[in-house]
């Protein structure tokens, strides 16, 4: 257990560290931009990668590396990767109510909770 949740760390440390020079690479190549064009970016690729590992992996019999490519790297790297998995997953199994609520939900409310977060924040710090 212990080893496992030292790989998604480092996986996390390393995905979130490409996601942090994405942007500055976006940032230095197009200049400051109103629409979050870098983060746009992490994300579909981020859910790309993560749809190439999960079948991959499942082939070649090397989902033991999961915790530390998905969990960790791509977890790191865009947590909308794993968003999308399970949404796609939902679809694959027919549950296609169950995805789009999934999807209002978790935008919707996620949306909503960093608001409330930064109500919070703003009146206990201001």
């Amino acid at each position: 257990m212990i080893s496992t949740l030292f790989l998604v760390a480092i996986g996390g440390a390393i995905g979130a560290s490409l996601r942090f020079m994405s942007g500055v690479a976006v940032l230095r190549a197009l200049g400051p931009q109103d629409f979050p064009v870098a983060v746009l970016g992490v994300n579909i690729l981020g859910s790309f990668l993560m749809g190439l590992f999960v079948v991959f992996a499942a082939q070649k019999g090397l989902t033991q590396y999961s915790p530390f490519v998905m969990t960790g790297v791509l977890g790191g790297f865009t947590t909308f990767s794993a968003f999308s998995l399970e949404t796609v997953t939902l679809i694959e199994r027919g549950q296609i109510a169950s995805a789009g609520i999934y999807v209002a939900l978790s935008v919707g409310l996620s949306v909503l909770g960093l608001m409330l977060g930064l109500f919070v924040a703003r009146g206990v710090f201001a």
